[in-house]
């Protein structure tokens, strides 16, 4: 729970909320070497780096970003299940929590109030975003 307390999607939620996403999530392993998620393929999970570290590329720009423990990446797709906006590859063996998005709508009918803390930060992580992008 800590580590969920920590990912920025999830930070404004309660013990009692983050308890029922950790419920939900699944625990995987996966080897150096393999595509989480692809550029442009539909999405229907996101993921919390537990242990390990992804490089994110872009398609145009190649390699944007590296991700370690704490971060979260395929939110998007648990709300609309749209195509992925970037590859994510490990770079390392990695520890992963995976919630899927028929999981997540779940969770939003029985605790309403992650809906609008979840929205928010997804909203706040946009504004970055777009900030850097005039920069």
């Amino acid at each position: 729970m800590e580590l969920l307390r920590a990912v920025p999607l999830f930070s404004a939620c309660s013990k009692r909320e983050l308890s029922r996403i950790a419920s939900l999530a699944d625990e995987i392993e996966v080897e150096k070497g393999k595509v989480l998620t692809r550029e442009g393929d539909p999405g229907q999970e996101a993921f919390v780096v537990v242990d390990g570290r992804a490089r994110v590329t872009l398609r145009d720009r190649g390699r944007v970003a590296a991700l370690g423990p704490g971060a979260c990446f395929g939110e998007m797709s648990l709300l609309d299940q749209g195509p992925r906006s970037a590859t994510v590859a490990a770079e390392t063996d990695m520890h992963l929590l995976v919630l899927d998005s028929r999981s997540f709508s779940s969770l939003l009918e029985e605790v309403p109030s992650v809906a609008r803390k979840v929205l928010t930060a997804m909203a706040g992580r946009l504004r970055t975003v777009e900030k850097e992008a005039t920069h």
